[in-house]
């Protein structure tokens, strides 16, 4: 297998997407065909850059033949692998769901609003997933910016298609939000590169040095990133856009959206800046990451619609990401924190989208997504409401699911290096995911007589909502493999396991 042969996998799944959402725009009525087969084309790229990566080794490509410290250059390692992986799984889920959502809604009868949305969602959306694997695939910072900025503009764009109040507000919202950040972190590249002459990031790192300029760099760059991120206390857009967009597309913010930007901080301090990087700094934001925890957990167990339960529970779940910083500051012994928040990021995104999915369903049938007006809905929508009962199976951390696995390796990381308080953070975490949780199931699994009024649900975005709550509880299973590909070009080592447990 040649580097040639990679290479032209990594330029696909770029194109791939790129050129289905020029062709969904102008052929409109074959676009959820064509969203379809997109998915299935970028499954395809994504096993085989796999191939290539597991078996050879993780890939540099030089785009037009220019490389560093100046050319674009795109690349392939374990964790780009992972995270394409992910993506790949959810976007293939929602545009099976997206078919039946938008169609169904358009049999209803076929109004200007109805219209607008099943127009413009299949070529936002694949867009939004051009972006999110250029984004994953960037090597310099001025790409990842600009593949940021293109992300941004679509999930905004996603959000305002519900045409409601709500949403319109929501949206702009949001695309102030994340135009506020995307230049924090513009003036941050600009900055590293007056200084030291380049953008690629495995350079900076050979020439950075902890002078002002540079830590100034560092604060602008994370700060917009945190903000695009949802992390609290920059959390404000994000219940609002999630809650009131369609269902597919707060499935896919909460799933992937959000993601991008915490891998982007992620790649920033591991590698290109980790000169910077110092003990205080990484355990300052799992403080940030331990008050999103507690802070969403609470709002989510106060809310009255379903939507935005779920949304706040997105904050809050977020939190647990930001722990992966201070417990892998330690580079040499850091694997146990690396591959638990990349696991439990899999497992999130399967279990996140999902809820979203079911309660897009529930929405549908009543009419309503108020909670406390869901008793009974079992009768209509058990395999919805399954699905969101196996979705928080993952989410509160119960085994044997991925989010088990995930939250296991960052506790085992936390006691072995003695950090206890984050061993707190995380366990009260999972119990206050159980209460939201079991609050809302409390109520959708009382006996009282099957509702009347409620409107059909295709089967099809019932079962995939199902299929994806299951995908979060089967990764507990195969998380072996999702650790092998965490190690290739990790920047951090040691045993994923206390006494030396490697995958």
């Amino acid at each position: 297998m040649t580097a040639l042969e990679g290479s032209t996998w990594m330029v696909w799944l770029i194109l791939l997407p790129l050129c289905a959402g020029i062709l969904t725009f102008l052929l409109r009525r074959i676009a959820p065909w064509v969203g379809v087969l997109t998915a299935l084309g970028s499954g395809v790229c994504v096993f085989g850059l796999a191939r290539h990566v597991m078996h050879v080794e993780p890939l540099r490509y030089a785009v037009g033949g220019w490389g560093a410290p100046l050319g674009i250059e795109l690349r392939a390692d374990g964790l780009s692998l992972w995270m394409l992986a992910v993506t790949a799984l959810i976007g293939f889920a929602v545009s099976l769901y997206a078919t039946s959502y938008f169609s169904d809604a358009a049999a209803e009868g076929d109004t200007e609003a109805q219209r607008h949305r099943r127009a413009y969602f299949w070529p936002l959306w694949m867009f939004l997933w051009a972006a999110l694997n250029a984004l994953f695939l960037s090597a310099d910072i001025f790409n990842l910016y600009v593949t940021l900025e293109l992300l941004g503009f679509s999930a905004a764009c996603l959000v305002a298609l519900a045409g409601k109040p709500a949403a319109l507000t929501a949206a702009l919202r949001y695309l102030l939000v994340s135009l506020l950040g995307s230049l924090c972190f513009l003036f941050g590249v600009a900055w590293l590169y007056a200084a030291h002459g380049t953008v690629d990031l495995p350079t900076l790192a050979k020439v950075v040095e902890r002078t002002p300029a540079a830590g100034v760099a560092m604060v602008l760059m994370t700060v917009g990133l945190l903000m695009k991120g949802a992390l609290f206390p920059l959390h404000f857009w994000l219940p609002p856009a999630h809650a009131n967009a369609p269902a597919p597309v707060s499935a896919l913010l909460s799933a992937v959206v959000v993601k991008g930007a915490f891998y982007i901080l992620a790649r920033l301090w591991f590698e290109g800046l980790h000169p910077l990087v110092t003990p205080i700094l990484a355990q300052l934001l799992g403080l940030l990451g331990a008050a999103a925890i507690v802070w969403g957990s609470a709002l989510a167990l106060r809310q009255a619609r379903l939507k935005l339960l779920v949304a706040y529970s997105t904050v809050a779940q977020i939190g647990y990401l930001f722990l992966l910083f201070p417990l892998t500051v330690d580079a040499a012994h850091g694997m146990g924190g690396w591959s638990g928040a990349w696991i439990f990021l899999g497992a999130h995104a399967c279990a996140k989208a999902a809820m979203f999915l079911a309660a897009g369903n529930i929405l549908r049938a009543a009419g309503h997504d108020r909670i406390k007006d869901l008793d009974g809905i079992t009768h209509a929508l058990p395999v919805s409401v399954f699905a969101f009962a196996l979705a928080g199976v993952s989410l509160i951390g119960l085994p044997p699911s991925g989010g088990f696995v995930g939250k296991w390796l960052l506790l085992n990381a936390g006691i072995v290096q003695g950090q206890w308080w984050w061993v707190a953070v995380i366990v009260g975490g999972s119990l206050a995911a159980a209460a939201y949780v079991f609050r809302v199931l409390s109520h959708a699994f009382t006996r009282v007589p099957a509702p009347l009024g409620l409107h059909p649900v295709p089967r099809l975005m019932e079962w995939t909502s199902f299929t994806l709550a299951l995908g979060a509880v089967l990764l507990g299973f195969v998380s072996g493999w999702p650790a092998a590909w965490l190690r290739l070009g990790a920047p951090v080592a040691g045993a994923m396991l206390p006494g030396g447990i490697v995958p």
